[in-house]
């Protein structure tokens, strides 16, 4: 797979970087990427995806744009509200970058679904808004061995780490949330959401997703990056495989 002059100019930025170069472009431009949910997280993401050049974004969503969501989403503007959001996303990528091919989903990912909907995706970036949706879609990226970038921002805070529970010394989600699919939680509407604070963990989860392409630096797979805004303060813990999870245990 060869890039064409005007990619070469578009990219030329990332083809510089040694960690990247052009065959890590290239390796870029063949690789699919399926984003659960294009909201505050999955707006950014999919933007810096999109640009990256990832060949072939998946786009799982089955929201419409609302007036609410402008405070933070910012793939979209007052002219898309009422839209499906993955049409609109659809629009906004096609003006940011014409070689990436779009694939999809006007439909909520579950249990059920979650192994079609990500079928051959080479990473999963999950931005989505409830734990249910969480625990199937990364089941589902275990059972397909892909790996799972998740990502998640409550009011001022965020969280991010990278899954591949198929490895023996490396976690799965279940290692760190456990298994309680009733668990309690608020949702921004309730709870408020700092609109940048999603900003600055889509545009992380973008990162480790190219990161899960073309790999550079350390392996972040094991580690969870928290970020606190009202304390100026980013932390990495450990995080360890559970043996006695009933996923990856």
């Amino acid at each position: 797979m060869t890039l064409s002059d005007a990619e070469l100019a578009r990219y030329a930025r990332h083809i510089v970087l040694k960690e990247i170069g052009g065959a890590g472009q290239r390796k870029l431009r063949a690789a699919t990427v399926a984003v659960i949910g294009a909201g505050g997280i999955g707006s950014p993401a999919i933007q810096y995806l999109a640009a990256a050049g990832v060949g072939r974004l998946i786009l799982i969503d089955d929201d419409r744009v609302d007036l609410s969501n402008l405070q933070r989403q910012t793939l979209f503007g007052e002219a898309d509200i009422g839209k499906i959001k993955v049409a609109a996303a659809e629009e906004a990528i096609e003006r940011l970058n014409p070689h990436v091919h779009l694939t999809k989903f006007a439909q909520r990912i579950d249990a059920a679904n979650a192994r079609a909907l990500l079928a051959g995706a080479d990473v999963v970036l999950d931005g989505c808004d409830n734990f249910v949706t969480r625990l199937a879609v990364a089941d589902a990226a275990f059972a397909l061995r892909i790996p799972l970038v998740s990502a998640a921002v409550g009011q001022f805070d965020g969280q991010l780490a990278v899954y591949r529970g198929w490895e023996a010394d490396k976690p799965c989600y279940r290692c760190l949330v456990g298994a309680d699919p009733d668990r309690a939680e608020a949702n921004c509407a309730e709870a408020g959401v700092m609109g940048a604070m999603t900003g600055v963990m889509g545009s992380l989860a973008a990162l480790e997703t190219i990161r899960a392409i073309v790999p550079f630096g350390e392996d972040p797979a094991g580690k969870l990056l928290l970020a606190d805004a009202l304390a100026f303060r980013f932390r990495t813990i450990s995080l360890p495989k559970d043996p006695g999870c009933p996923v990856c245990g």
